[in-house]
């Protein structure tokens, strides 16, 4: 045996991840809590506040048409019967640490969802400790039924998004296995709305050439790819193949923020030019989240004022994303928020700060198709233009404003 084969050997070491899902889990934590409220349609939504929204539901409640951020008043209409209860945030996320500890047993590389009841664990390497990776993911669940009253879906597979993809396909109550080498396989008859990171904007052009699942996008190559996706089409190539490098990040351990900002030259209250930065920043923070993966649900706006005063805004997109314009009108719409004063504006900052390993898009395609269309159009011949020739190498109408303030 050569001297390299060991270290070769625990480098090459095929990845296992195993992907807990509480299905419904505000439901699943009240229910625990009220057993009145099993096998009964239930919505947690805060009823008392004026144009209050679902923040949850139990499965019987999905069946009968309600959604997430859907109108409380619009659910009850379809769902007459149901039980109602308040949000309690506190309680789902002492849940969510309960069910990290229980996890912690198996492996230090823990990556629990932002209090959802999913929980990405990574047991590469624990086999000759635990026995197999099946076998730890049954265990632990059987623990977690035993200890808490959850029954929880699971899913063992070689990368992140295979996992995830496999607990969607038995909720709200199952396991599956993707085997290594099976990845390709067990994507390609499945709708690619299921797979995460393709968002909205990329259904609507895959529509256009009727390419509904993953294996009519795998017959494609990168290059056929690129001509209508720009620079969307890496992604879309490799999640298609059940592709994804992506870590699990260990327990405690959250995904670093995206920050840009920019200091003014001279202080300024010019509207045109305050939003023709923002879009700049915007566009760099994007590009930095599609190529780590990541979409971003929370952003600050952080305006310095020339006399020393800071103000701070944040926004919250309702979905993850990381699509240029939607971040610019919800940044922009902050911006407006945060400037309550007439002085000059010395410094702007955004903060990109809740990152998340991007969702499966479970809404088809809204209303708006053609500009969506449109933008995603010209998006993927900037980025490409931009990949060539540099990134000022085009500017959007927006950033020409501070170029022509800089200029008088």
């Amino acid at each position: 045996m050569s001297d390299n084969s060991t270290p070769k050997k625990f480098f090459d070491l095929e990845r296992s991840i195993i992907h807990l899902n509480v299905a419904d889990f505000a439901v699943a934590v009240e229910r625990v809590i009220d057993s009145r409220l099993k096998g009964r349609p239930v919505i947690i939504a805060p009823a008392d506040v004026t144009r209050a929204v679902v923040y949850d539901m139990s499965e019987e409640a999905y069946r009968a048409g309600v959604r997430k951020a859907m109108a409380l008043q619009k659910a009850v209409r379809l769902c007459r019967d149901a039980c109602i209860r308040p949000p309690h945030p506190a309680r789902y996320e002492r849940a969510m640490e309960a069910l990290v500890k229980r996890a912690m047993s198996y492996s230090p590389l823990i990556e629990p969802g932002d209090g959802d009841g999913h929980l990405f664990v990574d047991v590469t390497g624990t086999r000759r400790l635990f026995g197999p990776p099946v076998d730890i993911a049954w265990r632990l669940c059987k623990r977690i039924q035993t200890d808490l009253g959850f029954v929880p879906i699971w899913s063992v597979a070689p990368n992140k998004l295979t996992a995830k993809v496999a607990t969607r396909l038995v909720k709200p109550v199952g396991e599956y296995v993707v085997r290594p080498g099976e990845e390709k396989t067990f994507l390609a008859p499945l709708p690619v709305y299921l797979i995460p990171g393709i968002e909205r904007n990329d259904l609507l052009k895959l529509q256009e050439f009727n390419l509904i699942h993953a294996y009519q996008i795998a017959a494609w190559s990168l290059e056929q790819l690129a001509v209508p996706f720009g620079h969307r089409a890496s992604l879309l190539y490799e999640a298609v193949r059940g592709i994804d490098p992506s870590p699990v990040l260990p327990a405690g351990k959250k995904h670093s923020k995206v920050i840009v900002d920019h200091e003014f030259d001279n202080d300024t209250n010019d509207t045109p030019t305050l939003e023709s930065v923002l879009y700049g920043l915007v566009e760099k923070a994007s590009q930095e989240l599609r190529h780590r993966r990541l979409a971003v649900y929370r952003i600050g706006i952080f305006l310095d004022y020339s006399d020393g005063v800071r103000h701070v805004r944040h926004v919250a997109a309702k979905q993850a994303t990381t699509d240029d314009r939607t971040i610019f009108e919800l940044t922009r719409d902050g911006l407006s928020q945060a400037r309550t004063r007439r002085v000059r504006i010395r410094h702007l900052r955004l903060t990109f700060e809740k990152l998340v390993y991007p969702p499966a898009q479970l809404e088809l395609f809204p209303a708006t198709r053609r500009d969506a269309e449109k933008r995603m159009n010209l998006m993927a011949v900037i980025d490409s233009i931009r990949e060539r020739f540099g990134h000022n190498a085009i500017e959007m109408g927006r950033t020409l404003a501070l170029t022509n303030h800089r200029r008088a």
